[in-house]
C-alpha cells in the first residue's frame, strides 16, 4: 500500500512538473511575436547581451536552429546497424543543445549553475559561447553564419575547417544568418514597445 501511495505520488509530481514547462513560442519566425508571447524571455536576453555583448538576434537564431526552443529537446537517436538503438549521438541537451563538455566549462569559468532545461541559462551559455568563440577566434559576434559554425563543430573543429567538408552544415548556418539578419530587423521594429513594457514587470 504504501508503495503504491510513492508510486501515485511521484507519478503527480511528475505531471505537475511537465505541466510548468514552457510550451515552443507559437510564431517562432517572429522575434516580436516570440517575446511578446514571453516577455521574461525578452528580458533574460537582454541580461545576456549586457553580460556578452552578443546582438539579441543572433542568439536567438541560434537557439531556434538548435533546438525550436524545446526546453527538452534531445539530439537524434544513434542506431548500430541501422536499425538496433544505441543511445544518442550526442549529449546535447535543452533549449541551447549544450553538450556535457561545454556546459561543464560553462560552469567552471563563470560560476554559474543553473539548468540546460532553463531558458535564462540556456542564453546565458549561448552568450558565453559566441563571447569566447570572438575571443579565442577572432569570430564576430555579429557574425551568425560564422559563430554558428563554430558553435556546432566546436572551437576546434572550427579551426581545423571541418565545416568545409560538410556542404549540408554551411547550408545550414546560412538558414541562420538569414534567420538573425530577419530577427535583427523584427527587433528594431518593436524594441521601444518591448522596453516599455519591460518597466512594468
Amino acid at each position: 500500500m504504501r508503495l503504491r501511495a510513492r508510486l501515485l505520488l511521484l507519478t503527480v509530481a511528475a505531471f505537475i512538473v511537465s505541466g510548468c514547462a514552457t510550451p515552443p513560442p507559437s510564431n517562432q519566425s517572429n522575434l516580436c511575436s516570440i517575446f511578446r508571447q514571453y516577455p521574461d524571455w525578452y528580458e533574460d536576453a537582454v541580461d545576456m547581451q549586457q553580460k556578452w555583448g552578443t546582438p539579441i538576434n543572433v542568439v536567438m537564431a541560434i537557439m531556434k536552429q538548435e533546438s525550436s526552443y524545446r526546453h527538452d529537446a534531445l539530439p537524434p537517436k544513434d542506431y548500430v546497424l541501422g536499425f538496433i538503438p544505441w543511445g544518442r549521438v550526442s549529449s546535447a541537451y535543452g533549449y541551447a543543445q549544450a553538450q556535457d563538455p561545454a556546459w561543464a566549462d560553462f560552469q567552471k569559468h563563470t560560476g554559474h549553475g543553473g539548468s540546460r532545461s532553463n531558458f535564462d541559462d540556456a542564453i546565458q551559455f549561448i552568450g558565453w559561447y559566441t563571447h569566447e568563440t570572438q575571443r579565442q577566434l577572432g569570430v564576430s559576434k555579429w557574425d551568425a553564419y560564422g559563430q554558428y559554425l563554430a558553435y556546432h563543430d566546436g572551437r576546434g573543429g572550427y579551426k581545423r575547417g571541418t565545416y568545409r567538408s560538410k556542404p549540408w552544415l554551411m547550408k545550414v548556418a546560412r538558414k541562420v544568418e538569414q534567420q538573425s539578419k530577419n530577427y535583427g530587423w523584427q527587433l528594431k521594429q518593436c524594441r521601444k514597445e518591448l522596453n516599455a513594457n519591460k518597466s512594468w514587470w
